[in-house]
């Protein structure tokens, strides 16, 4: 070394922590862009449907109801009865609605 003592190795130490440091930077770099890179890529392969999604969510909503309506009337039958009920009820306003909507669309293209 020039300008050190003989047998003064404080300066090839702290060289050589300077490099183990940056080594260790680099490797920290390196993994974080490789994890990164694996993200995007396991993202790129599960893209979900908005529609499927949905749909799913629907499902266990409905699920979570029939529980809930099994639970509070005591057995699956009558929360299913309770179920067929509403739906029976449910059925003319939603033909009448679904036909009011046609008749717009067909009024609206026409």
């Amino acid at each position: 070394m020039v300008g050190g003592r003989i047998g003064d190795d404080t300066h090839s130490r702290d060289r050589a922590d300077t490099l183990d440091r940056a080594d260790s930077d680099a490797v920290r770099a390196d993994l974080r862009d490789a994890y990164e890179r694996g993200r995007r890529d396991e993202q790129a392969r599960r893209k979900r449907h908005p529609i499927g999604m949905t749909l799913t969510f629907a499902a266990a909503i409905f699920g979570v109801v029939i529980l809930a309506l099994a639970l509070v009337n005591g057995s699956f039958q009558q929360a299913g009865a309770s179920v067929d009920q509403g739906l029976s009820i449910a059925k003319p306003v939603a033909s009448q609605a679904a036909s009011d909507a046609g008749q717009k669309l067909r009024d609206a293209a026409g």
